[in-house]
């Protein structure tokens, strides 16, 4: 048997609209998607309006040209064009290019150049800058408003054409099911220094939409609360398309927000979200509420923290590319504490030394290589980046960087993430991309980037500078350092302090020990 087709067997007949128009038919009156926004009116869909709608946009996207395999960039905040413009291009066959709404004119222009994208689906307050970093684009739609913010007049005055224009009629064709055709890249940092564009399929959708809801204990009469950014695989996979697996409900925010968040729990009868660490304080505080939500998709299980905040935690570990939770653990098995939980049914693991190859003993610290099928299990592949493939995958293992350790029962214990990948407030960060922005300034002679702690954010980026001759002061020099990288970096990815030192601290061989400089930033006061 021919490989690549017992591959597409694994998903016969179903891709993201087969899906669509399986809830459209059996649930049709069902809320889907729910929009709650800060300001202006919100609304929700129901599974038959939803499929209408994405075929409206589908059709529209047909009559701009575009067409299978074509890409499009999708630079907006969390809004309900975002996730229609990113269904229709799954349901065209054309790849939707998500990316983080934080990102410099510089990084963008890489994006779709890196990407190829020929179009894009922007809002009024990054407009100009898509305008500036996107030229030769076929077209640029622009929503009518930031997430149901009215824009101001200077960002009204783009010339570029509506998102209305897009909406055609609801009389999509359909075309033959593909589940291994790519339908969106996502862009994460690694260990190199320029950001990789991981692809997904539609067969990565349809597995998400299988795996997660078992993951996490969600029903069809359950509803996600979706306040992470859409570009991101926390949105896309762990939250909708669970949600879309088992005709559930996804209710959508523009972001994350203190003060809105129990108004927003309360009004949509939410049952779960995705934790991250800045949401803890508001979930814990003495007055919250009594609402239904019951649970929160965690890292690690930590019986203390559903102590404090109320609800049930559930363990979940994953990337980009993994798609959805590769390891997970769930309050009922009664695991121990700090656990990751067990491998998922599907995928298989391998804790793995680095200096040998061999696998590590019960207590040894060592890689994590995750292995499934390409494509369903794990990403498809990272797009025109055949030496970032090579390095990735191992005899299909793919190796992610993190550092585990098995403990008894085969639970997993996190150790530590490659750290040369910056964990901020949960976007990775590229040490040696800051490390070569860095680089450049004048007066800087050797540059080393390495994660500080910090209160809310896990950690933040400091810099390590070696001066040149001629430099300028302390002072003056760290400023230019921030100028430079703010100019050029999202905002999260630029250094908070820059310390100025006379030599690195060198090991075997002269290897840089960031392990301490890490411990020198920790020293030094702490930051905004």
């Amino acid at each position: 048997m021919d490989s690549s087709e017992l591959t597409q067997f694994q998903m016969h007949g179903q891709d993201i609209p087969w899906l669509l128009a399986h809830w459209a038919e059996h649930r049709p009156d069902h809320p889907a998607l729910v929009w709650d926004p800060k300001e202006g009116d919100g609304r929700a869909w129901t599974y038959r309006e939803l499929w209408n709608d994405v075929r409206r946009v589908t059709n529209g996207l047909a009559g701009r040209g575009i067409t299978k395999g074509d890409k499009v960039l999708v630079h907006a905040d969390n809004c309900p064009e975002l996730v229609l413009t990113w269904l229709a291009c799954a349901t065209l066959g054309a790849v939707a290019v998500t990316t983080n709404t934080k990102s410099v004119a510089a990084e963008l222009a890489y994006f779709v150049d890196k990407a190829q994208c020929v179009a894009a689906v922007t809002q009024p307050q990054y407009a100009a800058m898509v305008a500036e970093a996107t030229g030769g684009l076929k077209w640029i739609a622009v929503t009518e408003d930031n997430s149901g913010e009215p824009a101001p007049a200077g960002e009204r005055d783009h010339g570029l054409e509506p998102f209305a224009s897009l909406v055609g009629d609801a009389d999509w064709g359909g075309r033959a099911i593909e589940p291994m055709l790519p339908f969106c890249i996502m862009f994460t940092s690694g260990t190199t220094s320029k950001p990789k564009a991981v692809v997904h399929t539609h067969a990565n959708a349809i597995w998400a939409g299988r795996t997660g809801p078992r993951n996490i204990d969600l029903g069809p009469d359950d509803r996600y609360l979706i306040y992470l950014p859409f570009f991101h695989v926390n949105a896309q996979s762990w939250s909708f398309f669970s949600v879309l697996g088992v005709g559930a409900t996804a209710v959508l925010m523009p972001k994350w927000s203190t003060s809105r968040f129990w108004d927003v729990v309360a009004r949509n009868d939410i049952t779960h979200i995705s934790l991250m660490p800045f949401t803890i304080g508001t979930l814990a505080a003495p007055d919250r509420p009594q609402t239904a939500l019951r649970v929160g998709v965690f890292g690690l299980i930590v019986p203390e923290l559903e102590q404090m905040i109320g609800i049930r935690v559930y363990a979940a570990y994953g990337m980009t590319e993994t798609v959805i939770h590769a390891i997970t653990g769930k309050p009922t098995e009664q695991l121990p504490s700090r656990s990751m939980g067990h491998v998922t049914p599907g995928y298989e693991l391998a804790v793995v030394d680095k200096a040998t190859g061999e696998l590590c003993g019960e207590g040894q610290t060592g890689e994590l290589w995750m292995r499934g099928t390409r494509g369903i299990q794990l990403f498809l592949e990272y797009f025109d980046n055949p030496e970032a493939n090579a390095a990735a995958f191992e005899d299909d293992w793919f190796k992610t960087g993190d550092m585990v350790k098995m403990g008894p029962g085969g639970n997993v214990f996190y150790q530590e993430r490659d750290k040369d990948l910056l964990k901020v407030g949960g976007e990775n960060v590229s040490a040696r991309e800051v490390e070569e922005v860095v680089a450049t300034v004048p007066g800087v002679a050797q540059a080393a980037v390495v994660g500080k702690k910090h209160d809310w954010l896990d950690q933040v980026a400091v810099a390590f500078v070696i001066k040149a001759p001629g430099a300028p002061d302390d002072a003056q020099l760290e400023q230019l350092v921030i100028e430079t990288c703010r100019g050029r970096l999202a905002d999260f990815k630029v250094p908070r302090a820059v310390y100025t030192v006379d030599e690195f601290p060198l090991g075997t061989l002269d290897k840089l020990l960031k392990n301490k400089l890490r411990e020198m930033a920790d020293a030094q006061p702490p930051v905004q």
